[in-house]
């Protein structure tokens, strides 16, 4: 029994680690380019008034500069454009730098003198993604930073008015909680930029603090989204790198109809198309200077400030981030231009497809495609170019003077760049009133390009494939075939629209002729979000892809769509092929909160198990056998099941609701789009349920081979101190009277109250472990000492012990007998509380991030404020502290046992129903059975 649960929890070890392994390396290598400094930096600290240096003394505001910039603001007269740096979680204000240099950089090459301040803020490297009680103070101090630095150009003829803010982690949820300060001028910020900040929920909310702000941070933005649309917001997911933020809950969350607020994925950005990790996408060269570019646009030449249009940000910032064509929407062109060239610079084009190289000489060549011949048999045209000169290019004659074209309307604005070429498709039925289009090839400069242009027929060249069903592991595959006779095909991946789906694409491709050729782009887009990614590859050449999504189609409609820039008379081959390693990737992307709440689960009902066993037997059971059991999904997802199920009547919610039973926790939505309005709840998806006993399972691996990795560093920390100890054979070794108890539990509970309560109750956890450690070394001293000394007792043939003999184990002199009964007595009691310390564990650890804040805070004030961990301080010091003396005589005999071991089962239904996102509640419900364990050994 003992080898099939190991062998059970071995191969859901191998599923954790593939997945984890999967989800921490399973991506790309880092293609973003370093940016580097040329002059030495130095960042300037900014003073605010005393009463803010009170109020937030670690806390601090920093100008960034290098070399002669730095030497002239020195005296912080300053006449640039401010621009405010926040750093997330942990983040250091020194992050800036990327941004800072390469701003700097610009402003030496462009005109008029128009350059940026970079301010930084210094939030002493809280880690605010893990305790939310810093978050709030982090808000005001960031409203006081932006007034402090207004204030620096009042010298001004016309000082700015706002501050565009960049804020990467939790950074940028900071900078949109400005707007819930009840004092707060919204005109002061009119433009943020995030960067791989989870604005939809937090990764882990470890405490209420976290929620309570987030909740405020929707409601403002939700309930005020009218009054807020003049203000643009811009969020960028880092991608699969960042496995520590996923993509989705960087979307913003905010009406439809509001274009002011953009969300993509820093793949689709065009000129970066590179995934980032959660650190690199501050220095990224490509997004540093996507970034730079749109805030050089968004200046105006006459104030040498940020613009206050907000269609003027809204078209810089689609230009730069969204979508790349020659022009920006904004500026204005006449419709119609005039070409002047002589006849012999014109080429008509009467076949499907051109194919035409520049040469070295320089020249122009204007291409007529007739639309005449070509409008009933062809739905688009498609162009591309090698020349990457985002200059107008293609055009639509409106009037033909012999084989020249004298008056056009320029079509070039629906330009899209593309990695090795920009592209560019018309569809006929909006090119009405043209006659003939231009495609405009001309090298004065000499520079060499290819030009390729054909007419389509979307119909034709548009093909769908169902993708394989995420249970064949790999077994089957979904297989196309395209013979490419044109430059654009569209694989529609039917039932693709799921974020647990992963899939290995393969595209390999064979040409007849060997020649050189454009390099083919795969993309792979979801329609409803801008997480396109790219792949660009030689032909021939055999290529995977890794087909994932950030976000799940809302309506289930349609799938994610594979386009294919192909080389012409090429052929190309797709496999889809399910990848198990990458779906339990995603499964932990998406899931992986979830996972600890059934490790508590597990450990909850392995110390069910345990009083069971006392119970029964008279007899506490081994702690990987009572693990063992404690994997229960028949149960606990059954039960979770049916109440997801019954809260879908009406009147079943109106009984949830008149016992004021918080709503089942659900996992936060995997779509794009979510409520808007106040009090909307987002639908519960359905495939999380489905995923429960996998959660489980590897929830549970989790719980048994940490329980053996607690036993064995026990073993081997009493080992180390057996030197240290007198040797002991009681089972009450260790343990602490009642009039030592009392103090140090009083001390305990002061202490925390006066400094940290996650510090008490982190010394009450050693102090029990010290229990547990000492009944270690008397386990290994009776072990030693019966294997030299006679047996007292007699093992009966099978080996085992009975209840009757060990209740006859006498005391001589305060010392019992050397003899089994002794030892399987301190064997007990181990197993007992190897239990109890791992479910002690979890508060611990629940606890530590605010332990780790007050740590770094220590110099600047004794006491943590707010301490999500002192409501429970009482009741978790006094449980430990009492059940340092608890053994399995004393459980045996208590009359609270028989209630006290069925609580653990509907503890952890509860657990599973109320925990996903509000992973402190875990220690609310451990609390719920440790206390009656408690009672049970002093009553």
């Amino acid at each position: 029994m003992k080898l099939a649960t190991a062998a059970f929890y071995g191969l859901s070890a191998v599923l954790l680690a593939v997945g984890l392994r999967e989800l921490l390396t399973g991506f790309e290598e880092n293609r973003c380019s370093m940016t580097y400094m040329y002059e030495y930096p130095e960042y300037r600290r900014v003073a605010l008034p005393r009463r803010v240096a009170r109020l937030y003394p670690a806390y601090g505001l920093y100008l960034y500069g290098e070399g002669l910039y730095a030497q002239e603001t020195r005296a912080l007269k300053l006449t640039g454009a401010p621009v405010l740096f926040l750093p997330g979680n942990a983040g250091s204000h020194k992050q800036a730098r990327s941004l800072g240099s390469v701003a700097l950089r610009k402003a030496e090459r462009v005109e008029g003198g128009l350059h940026f301040n970079v301010f930084t803020v210094d939030f002493n490297e809280e880690l605010v993604a893990l305790y939310g009680g810093s978050l709030r103070r982090q808000t005001h101090f960031l409203h006081e930073s932006i007034k402090a630095i207004l204030r620096l150009y009042k010298h001004l003829k016309s000082p700015p008015q706002s501050v565009v803010l960049v804020g990467h982690s939790m950074g940028g949820v900071v900078a949109r909680a400005l707007f819930t300060l009840p004092r707060f001028n919204t005109k002061l910020v009119s433009l943020i930029i995030t960067q791989a900040s989870p604005h939809r929920a937090p990764v882990l909310a470890l405490d209420p603090y976290l929620l309570d702000f987030y909740s405020a941070v929707k409601q403002k933005w939700v309930n005020q989204a009218s009054r807020l649309r003049n203000v643009t917001v811009l969020s960028v997911g880092g991608g699969y790198r960042d496995y520590q933020v996923r993509s989705g809950l960087t979307s913003l969350p905010c009406p439809s109809g509001d274009p002011n607020k953009l969300s993509v994925v820093v793949t689709a950005v065009p000129r970066t198309w590179v995934s980032t990790d959660h650190l690199s996408i501050v220095w990224c060269k490509e997004l540093v200077l996507a970034t730079v570019r749109a805030f050089f646009d968004l200046l105006n030449p006459e104030t040498r400030q940020f613009t206050e249009n907000p269609e003027r940000k809204l078209a810089v910032l689609n230009y730069h981030f969204i979508r790349h064509p020659v022009r920006m929407v904004a500026e204005t062109q006449e419709n119609s231009v005039t070409v002047l060239e002589s006849p012999d610079a014109w080429i008509e084009v009467n076949t499907l497809r051109l194919a035409y190289s520049t040469t070295q000489e320089g020249q122009s060549r204007y291409f007529l495609f007739a639309l005449s011949s070509r409008r009933k048999a062809y739905s688009h045209f498609y162009c591309r170019s090698s020349n990457l000169e985002m200059t107008s290019w293609v055009y639509g004659c409106l009037q033909k003077n012999g084989s020249a074209c004298v008056r056009a309307v320029d079509l070039s604005m629906r330009t899209e760049l593309l990695p090795p070429y920009k592209v560019l498709i018309l569809s006929l039925n909006d090119l009405s009133s043209v006659t003939h289009l231009v495609v405009l090839a001309s090298n004065l400069n000499g520079q060499q390009f290819t030009v390729a242009c054909e007419w389509q027929r979307q119909q034709s060249q548009t093909l769908s494939v169902p993708v394989p069903h995420v249970l064949s592991f790999g077994l089957t595959s979904s297989d196309i075939t395209v013979n490419s006779s044109g430059l654009l095909h569209s694989i529609e991946l039917h039932h693709f629209h799921q974020v647990y789906q992963a899939f290995r694409i393969s595209v390999a491709s064979q040409c007849k002729v060997q020649k050189d050729r454009l390099p083919s782009v795969y993309r792979l887009t979801a329609p409803w979000f801008r997480e396109d990614s790219l792949t660009t590859v030689g032909v021939p050449s055999v290529t995977e892809i890794s087909g994932m999504l950030h976000t799940s189609r809302p309506d289930n409609q349609s799938g994610a769509l594979l386009q294919l820039h192909t080389a012409p008379n090429c052929k190309y081959k797709v496999s889809i092929r399910t990848s198990l390693p990458k779906v339990l990737g995603q499964v932990l992307r998406f899931c992986g909160p979830v996972v600890p709440v059934y490790t508590a689960v597990t450990l909850l009902l392995a110390c069910g198990e345990q009083l069971s066993s006392i119970l029964n037997t008279g007899q506490a059971a081994d702690m990987n056998q009572a693990v063992g059991k404690g994997l229960q999904p028949h149960k606990v997802n059954l039960c979770v099941f049916v109440l997801h199920v019954l809260l879908s009547c009406s009147c079943f919610q109106e009984v949830w609701c008149s016992l004021f039973l918080p709503p089942m926790d659900t996992l936060t939505p995997t779509t794009p789009d979510g409520p808007f309005h106040e009090g909307e709840e987002a639908p519960a998806e359905e495939w999380p349920h489905l995923l429960s006993p996998l959660l489980y399972i590897l929830g549970a691996a989790v719980a048994y081979w940490g329980g053996t990795l607690l036993h064995l560093i026990i073993r081997l920390i009493s080992f180390i101190l057996a030197p240290l100890h007198r040797p002991s054979v009681s089972r009450d070794v260790g343990t602490l009277r009642f009039r030592t108890l009392l103090p140090i539990t009083l001390c305990l509970t002061v202490m925390g109250g006066a400094s940290c309560a996650a510090l008490s109750i982190c010394a009450s956890f050693l102090l029990h472990l010290y229990r547990v450690l000492r009944l270690q070394m008397a386990e290994r001293s009776l072990s030693h000492l019966l294997n030299l000394a006679p047996r007292k007792h007699k093992d009966a043939e099978n080996g085992t012990m009975d209840t009757e003999s060990l209740s006859k184990s006498k005391e001589s002199n305060g010392t019992p007998f050397l003899s089994e009964c002794a030892l399987q007595e301190v064997r007990e009691d181990l197993q007992l509380h190897f239990c109890l310390s791992a479910l002690f564990t979890l508060p611990v650890m629940l606890g530590v991030p605010s332990l780790i804040h007050w740590v770094r805070n220590l110099r600047f004030s004794t006491q943590l404020d707010p301490d999500p961990c002192w409501p429970l301080i009482v009741p978790l010091i006094g449980v430990y502290m009492l059940l340092i003396n608890c053994n399995t005589l004393k459980l045996k005999h208590s009359k609270l046992l028989p209630l006290t071991s069925c609580l653990p089962l509907p503890l952890a239904v509860a657990m599973v129903t109320f925990s996903p996102l509000h992973l402190y509640r875990i220690t609310y419900f451990l609390l719920a059975v440790l206390v009656p364990l408690a009672a049970c050994c002093h009553l």
